[in-house]
């Protein structure tokens, strides 16, 4: 029989870096295409005592169905630790708790945007966020950076032009791909240009405490006095992605359409991991925690830069991030990114193509993505070498 499916899932193709990912099930391969935490990072004792003692003294609590909007503890823990540095919920905001943070991108898509409406995007941005707005019939209009810094005349240019954008997708904090994060000034240009033109933010934040060097920067949610910004906070990278938990802080009126999309989608999030993270976040020191997997992160993208120093043709450009899992590497204009990207895989080293994180995909590219969390130090070097070979014999 011949299958017809709906029109709205006929821009959007199997993630790329999850078809990479399949050829790293074999063990030979070394990944640099991932985006996983560090295994070094999870507190496994902590959750598996927590998790034990939920068990055996309350375990109906985690067995049973639960309200949309998330476990209560939760949200009051969340919310403590969210605003420890700066107050990021603002009077008439509130909290929903996810499936993690793409079921908040999927969400803002269903809940804002009609079929052939428009979301703006970075260019080149996460792939996972692009495809759930693609899936759900809206078109992206992407803006590139200059000098390191997202673009804002083509920003203002996007806003302005018809038919005018529901929304913008934006990762200020160690941006995935690229690494990069949104100075100060760029990220209250652009709060100007969403007010001015009506425009929502959906600010994406899931790096931002995988800090290793630098000055934190403000979120544009904290500096929001307009209601302009849903903002997104994943657990998943400083805790445990496995989990699937995630907290979308947004005001009352996008929420509860959110929760709506929510019991259409899943009803409520995991309980058992929702109860166990609330404990993590009562129970134990978060500035500690991160401070541990930042320094863990920290040795292992300054080993990579190093290697990469080391190794790679002296015309191959890359990011020097100072936080996340990303670094960006750019070839000359004359070198075919995707044949320096099979020849990788053809000598058992894994990245991913850049054009797979634009908002078109056909759009020609030179750079690509490498990630230094997942891989061990030896794998790291191993891996960097044989990159490197590659670029002094394509260029």
């Amino acid at each position: 029989m011949k299958y017809q499916f709906a029109h709205r899932m006929l821009n959007v193709k199997a993630s790329a870096i999850r078809e990479i990912l399949k050829a790293t099930a074999n063990p030979d391969v070394i990944s640099f295409a991932g985006g996983n935490p560090s295994t070094e990072a999870f507190p496994v004792k902590e959750i598996e005592k927590i998790s034990g003692d939920l068990l055996a003294h309350q375990p109906i609590s985690v067995l049973q169905y639960g309200i949309t909007e998330g476990d209560q503890e939760l949200i009051k823990q969340a919310t403590a630790f969210f605003n420890r540095h700066e107050q990021v919920t603002k009077d008439g905001d509130q909290m929903l708790i996810t499936s993690g943070s793409q079921q908040i991108m999927e969400f803002a898509a269903k809940i804002l945007c009609n079929e052939g409406d428009v979301v703006v995007c970075e260019n080149p941005s996460f792939l996972g966020a692009l495809n759930a707005f693609k899936s759900l019939g809206a078109m992206l209009r992407g803006i590139t950076y200059h000098n390191g810094q997202l673009d804002l005349e083509k920003l203002e240019a996007a806003l302005s032009m018809e038919p005018r954008p529901k929304f913008m997708y934006l990762i200020p904090n160690f941006q995935n791909p690229t690494g990069m994060t949104m100075s100060l000034d760029v990220r209250r240009a652009v709060l100007k240009l969403a007010k001015k033109y009506g425009v929502l933010i959906l600010e994406d934040n899931p790096y931002g405490d995988l800090r290793f060097g630098g000055e934190a920067v403000p979120s544009m949610k904290s500096l929001d006095e307009d209601g302009l910004v849903i903002y997104a906070a994943s657990l998943s990278k400083i805790i445990a992605p496995g989990m699937r938990v995630a907290c979308c802080i947004a005001p009352r009126d996008i929420i509860q359409k959110m929760v709506v999309a929510k019991q259409a989608s899943d009803v409520h999030s995991n309980l058992w991991a929702q109860k166990v993270m609330a404990r993590y976040l009562r129970d134990y020191d978060m500035n500690e925690h991160i401070d541990r997997i930042s320094k863990i992160y920290k040795k292992k993208c300054h080993l990579m830069l190093d290697e990469m120093k080391k190794h790679f043709h002296p015309d191959v450009q890359y990011t020097i991030p100072t936080g996340g899992m990303f670094i960006w590497a750019t070839l000359p204009d004359h070198v075919d990114m995707l044949s320096f990207v099979q020849k990788a895989l053809e000598k058992n080293v894994a990245v991913v193509p850049g054009n797979a994180f634009l908002d078109d995909d056909t759009k020609e590219c030179h750079s690509f993505r490498m990630n230094y969390s997942t891989p061990t130090d030896e794998k790291i070097i191993e891996g960097v070498k044989i990159l490197g070979q590659i670029t002094y014999e394509m260029l």
